[in-house]
């Protein structure tokens, strides 16, 4: 099978850490609900004070979809400046250096 990552990172004043983990446990239920949704790694740098995820979808098409929606809910927290970018996955390869799926 063939994958899609999603990578995206944006401009974030916190919270971080533990403090990220409470306050975006609700999101984090929500995005896995996600159709297509394999996995998501949450991305965090506090000295640069950008924020986002690595995803990865089953189909381009979800990857896509994904990327509209988080895109357009991030802009209504007033976030600018995203970075959203998508690639296929070559999975051969992947499986060499032990990708989790």
């Amino acid at each position: 099978m063939a994958y899609t990552l999603v990578q995206f990172d944006f401009p974030y004043a916190g919270p971080w850490g533990a403090d990220m983990t409470a306050a975006m446990g609700d999101l984090a239920q929500d995005i896995a609900g996600e159709d297509g949704l394999v996995w998501k790694i949450w991305t965090e740098n506090q000295a640069t004070g950008r924020a986002g995820g690595i995803y990865v979808f089953e189909t381009p098409e979800a990857a896509a979809a994904y990327t509209e929606k988080h895109s357009a809910r991030l802009g209504a927290f007033g976030i600018t400046g995203i970075n959203a970018l998508s690639f296929d996955v070559n999975d051969a390869l992947s499986a060499i250096t032990r990708a989790p799926f």
